[in-house]
């Protein structure tokens, strides 16, 4: 997650370099939505890499969002987007941690990885089993 003032094709470039900074690979499809710069920051980051711009193609990532939205909601909105970035840079990765994507792990898998996940968290905050 990366939040922007604007929304112009300098903040497109800069969110794709962001995404490609993590991956290995290079991407055979990028979907975004319908604002225009994506398309010009897609053109000029990635020439050779087939870019849909759709409303529904990315619903996936919108979906992923919603934890943090129901975050924002509580929290009566960020002060300003410094703040809002920092939040969101750590609550993204202790959010990805805890939530194992289920539909791809049997029941005694998922309750592996979950018990693995509460250790390594109480591990990093000193937590007790008792609370």
């Amino acid at each position: 997650m990366l939040v922007q003032n604007r929304r112009n094709k300098k903040a497109a470039k800069r969110f794709f370099r962001k995404l490609l900074k993590g991956l290995c690979y290079v991407p055979r499809v990028i979907v975004t939505d319908k604002l225009g710069s994506y398309g010009a920051a897609e053109r000029e980051i990635l020439p050779g890499v087939e870019h849909r711009q759709s409303r529904y193609l990315n619903n996936r990532c919108e979906v992923s969002h919603h934890p943090i939205r129901r975050r924002e909601r509580h929290m009566r909105r960020f002060k300003s987007a410094q703040q809002a970035q920092q939040f969101l840079a750590t609550h993204s990765s202790i959010h990805n941690h805890f939530q194992l994507r289920r539909h791809r792990l049997s029941a005694s898998e998922y309750r592996v990885a979950r018990d693995r996940a509460f250790s390594s968290w109480r591990d990093a905050t000193g937590a007790t089993l008792g609370g």
